[in-house]
């Protein structure tokens, strides 16, 4: 039995029934407004207040912040409850600082507790900008968990998906690419095959994207020019060994310098990579500007933003084909969407960073169902494949596509206590690379 089919034959929708009301009202609202209705302005003005007045009225109780080790790596999940007794929840990103945000989430708390969970636009201009200092990376992460989570809140409180709330669809699926293994346990020619055998499995099981990372030496060490002949190499294989029609896509995670960038883009040109990733230093746009001019190969970059503003320059100057926008760590849905659109106007296309637990996969599938400008989601593993006992109803898979969820809200449930039971966070070492001579390169 499908995801779907779970959900539709042993769930209870959770919203009131008040909603058919809502719905009746708020839809005769738009149906005189559509079809030419002469308002006068204090007549339109009765009719959004009884519209609201309908609405279920609910306050912020309580927010609570669980990590949990998934078995690779610590998630941040968020919970906002409401005195309507909808729940709401959210995802933060920042991997390695995760108790960073728990301590912002807690520090953010008092600001949200008895406010409406629907103004959501109000909200999230209250705590970016309501401290006097803008939000940074811990900050924006904690304050896009806090805003995916009411997102979620409003679904359920009006029995639509988020992607409805966003506009609606504009696609009825979502293709996704998956985490391949890159062989960076073997060595030479073994790290090659057991990549192309990686990618051969998923290819067959219907994925239209493979994806790998840029092989190592081995023992946390990685080499700027070894990484690249190597690399050239795994691209080369896999093309061969799948033909012309899969997409490839190369995640060089910001850990080559400009030399070697150029070197590796030049030499994987002829193979048709889908996007190479990161494939320099977020910091500093000026090396990215010449490695723009020197390549064909299309780019993604902006996973590492924590705003809009700090997109400005990659969007403007147009040095990515793929705008790596990641809810869990730009603002949440709130700023992801408006990045979409800013990118829209330049036609870019967005391909979201989503690497983590499936709240953020749910995020970002909502996002992309409402996106025009959209590539590709990354999707790690088969939703359902993973944490299944904490979330028992996930996303729903089709031969390389995600489908839009049915349920209200993000259309993903979870188990509280069994996330804190038997996902207990974790401490675990800061992840890092270092050169043969000692030195660090970036993860």
């Amino acid at each position: 039995m499908s995801t779907r089919d779970r959900v539709r034959s042993n769930t209870t929708p959770v919203w009131s029934r008040r909603t058919t009301s809502i719905l009746r009202v708020v839809g005769t609202t738009a149906w005189l407004r559509s079809s030419g209705s002469s308002w006068s302005r204090t007549g339109s003005s009765r009719q959004a207040d009884r519209a609201r007045s309908i609405l279920p009225a609910m306050k912020i109780t309580d927010i609570t912040c669980i990590p949990s080790w998934n078995g690779h790596r610590n998630d941040t999940y968020v919970f906002v409850d409401t005195d309507a007794g909808i729940t709401g929840i959210g995802e933060g990103g920042l991997t390695g600082q995760e108790l960073a945000m728990a301590a912002c989430i807690e520090h953010l708390e008092p600001r949200l507790i008895g406010r409406d969970p629907f103004e959501i636009e109000r909200l999230w201009q209250l705590l970016f900008r309501g401290g006097f200092f803008p939000a940074a990376k811990i900050g924006a992460a904690a304050i896009s968990a806090i805003d995916i989570a009411l997102w979620d809140i409003k679904g359920k409180a009006l029995g639509v998906p988020v992607y409805e709330l966003l506009g609606g669809k504009v696609r009825d699926r979502v293709v996704v690419y998956p985490h391949n293994r890159s062989g960076e346990a073997a060595a030479g020619r073994g790290q090659i095959d057991e990549l192309v055998a990686s990618c051969l499995e998923t290819w067959r099981a219907g994925w239209k994207f493979v994806r790998w990372g840029l092989p190592q030496q081995g023992d946390g060490v990685l080499e700027g020019a070894p990484a690249v002949r190597m690399c050239v190499e795994q691209v080369r294989a896999v093309r061969d060994a799948l033909g012309p029609e899969a997409e490839i896509c190369v995640d060089v995670h910001t850990r080559l310098d400009q030399t070697d960038t150029i070197q590796l883009l030049r030499a994987v040109e002829p193979y048709r990579p889908y996007f190479m990733e990161d494939p320099i230093r977020a910091e500093n746009l000026t090396s990215l500007r010449r490695v723009r001019q020197v390549t064909a190969v299309p780019i993604a970059m902006g996973e590492h933003a924590s705003s809009k503003w700090e997109l400005k320059d990659l969007i403007e100057e147009e040095l990515a084909d793929y705008v790596r926008v990641d809810v869990t760590m730009c603002g949440g849905l709130s700023e992801a969407r408006k990045i979409a659109g800013w990118a829209e106007t330049h036609y870019l296309k967005i391909a979201p960073h989503s690497p983590n637990g499936p709240v953020v996969s749910a995020a970002s599938l909502h996002l992309c169902l409402a996106t025009d400008n959209f590539g590709v989601l990354e999707c790690p593993r088969r939703p359902g494949t993973h944490l299944a006992d904490a979330f028992p109803v996930q996303l729903e898979w089709e031969d390389g596509y995600l489908l839009p969820p049915s349920r209200p809200g993000l259309g993903v449930s979870v188990d509280r206590d069994v996330l804190r039971t038997r996902y207990p966070y974790r401490p675990t070492p800061m992840p890092s690379l270092h050169r043969r001579d000692g030195s660090l390169t970036n993860w």
